[in-house]
């Protein structure tokens, strides 16, 4: 009953002083919805970073043997039987259904020359159809094609090791690498297609050729060095990996395999995300110390012109500790009020006037860091968790700035309270 009767004196407050209440009210609702546009546009714009990333690395899990992340050599490959369990691992009834895409990559460090000199390159043998649905690197064409399941000598090349070696398409190149066998060996390749990623460290490095060449060339034997997979969301990666890692104990406890998630096989791209997202919750956190402010200003004053109204409460047998009660359940109302209503408002918006998307491309053209690059047109994506977190931080916020006025309706004095003439 007690309770009770407090809740509805908060209430009756909030009703008598309509305009306080609004102008309160919108400070949050306003702060809530940004919350909401900011969350979900930093959280899409992240996603398509991870998604560019791992499309053009080795996939949001990959599995490799341990020594290749350091070594980068033929002879620390993953071994037929251990990529076998991988691949039914990846397809299995608790992971297939987030899977996009899968595949499976030779890469070796290797030489590329031409009659105009020698280059360092990177060169991927990799299976044309699983790599067309991996990696977007197709979609970059600029002259020629990409490689066919049924290529043998072919190369698809970045356009600055073109330039460099002075091939165009149809040219012939010789690359070497170390061979199974720990052998230099060499392989005379023909340029099918050129194709521009703006990633410098990959036009001017990456050559893709076909698994087949790969195992005659190397003596490979269909081993590969790792296998990818693309997920349908960044967010599963940690739960994907443990379940490949526990169908690969085996091979991981021999020290064959190990697994691992994007964020360790990309190190520099995970850093970029923290520290983008740990920018967006500083900016955040100003803004709603504003707010705050404005809040507890707005409830103190509500308790200083009210000091008679209490003193009479008092008077009539409320405790100090249910006079501040009333303060902080004020406070508290209007603060999840105005939460729900401000989240609702920001997911309208966002989703309302964004859903296909947010073109900055007049602000900015493409561009690259850490091996990324960052498209013009950012997708809003919101978790459910993101809103869990905007609602109890707009609640903390709330409860926060109305502590103080609660403790100073609670320590108000009942004699002079009363002396007090408004």
């Amino acid at each position: 009953m007690h309770a009770r009767v407090l809740v509805l004196l908060a209430m009756r407050n909030l009703r008598r002083h309509v305009r306080r209440t609004v102008l309160t009210a919108s400070a949050m609702i306003v702060g809530a919805a940004l919350l909401v546009f900011t969350f979900s546009l930093g959280d899409g714009s992240h996603e398509q970073w991870i998604d560019s990333g791992v499309r053009l690395g080795e996939g949001h899990v990959t599995i490799e043997r341990p020594e290749f992340r350091v070594s980068r050599r033929i002879e620390d490959r993953l071994p037929a039987e251990v990529r076998r369990a991988a691949e039914e691992a990846f397809a299995s009834p608790e992971v297939a259904p987030r899977v996009v895409a899968t595949t499976a990559k030779l890469a070796v460090t290797g030489l590329a020359s031409s009659a105009a000199g020698s280059r360092p390159a990177q060169i991927v043998a990799v299976d044309p159809a699983a790599e067309a649905d991996f990696s977007p690197i197709d979609d970059r064409l600029i002259e020629g094609r990409y490689l066919e399941p049924n290529d043998r000598l072919a190369a698809y090349v970045g356009v600055e090791l073109v330039d460099r070696l002075d091939l165009r398409l149809g040219s012939r190149f010789v690359v070497q690498a170390q061979d199974a066998e720990r052998e230099i060996a060499g392989q005379l390749l023909r340029v099918v297609g050129i194709f521009r990623t703006g990633v410098p460290e990959v036009d001017q490095l990456l050559v893709h050729i076909p698994l087949a060449t790969a195992d005659e060339w190397l003596g490979s034997s269909g081993d590969v060095t790792n296998v990818g997979v693309v997920l349908d969301d960044s967010a599963a990666t940690a739960g994907v990996a443990a379940r490949v890692e526990r169908a690969l104990a085996g091979p991981v406890a021999g020290g064959e395999a190990r697994v691992m998630g994007w964020r360790e096989g990309n190190p520099a791209l995970a850093a970029a995300v923290a520290i983008d997202d740990f920018g967006n919750y500083l900016v955040q956190g100003f803004i709603f110390t504003i707010i705050a402010f404005g809040i507890v200003n707005t409830v103190l004053m509500s308790v200083l012109h009210r000091r008679r109204e209490f003193g009479v409460l008092q008077a009539l047998g409320l405790t100090p500790g249910q006079t501040g009660t009333i303060v902080l359940i004020e406070g508290l109302t209007l603060t999840a009020a105005s939460g729900f209503i401000g989240v609702g408002l920001g997911l309208a918006f966002t989703w309302g006037f964004f859903a296909d998307g947010l073109d900055i491309s007049a602000m900015m053209d493409e561009m690259t860091f850490s091996g990324v690059v960052v498209e013009p047109i950012i997708v809003p994506l919101l978790r459910t968790r993101r809103l869990v977190q905007v609602l109890l931080f707009i609640l903390f916020i709330g409860a926060a700035a109305s502590v103080y006025p609660a403790l100073r309706a609670a320590r108000l004095d009942v004699t002079e309270a009363m002396k007090f003439d408004r």
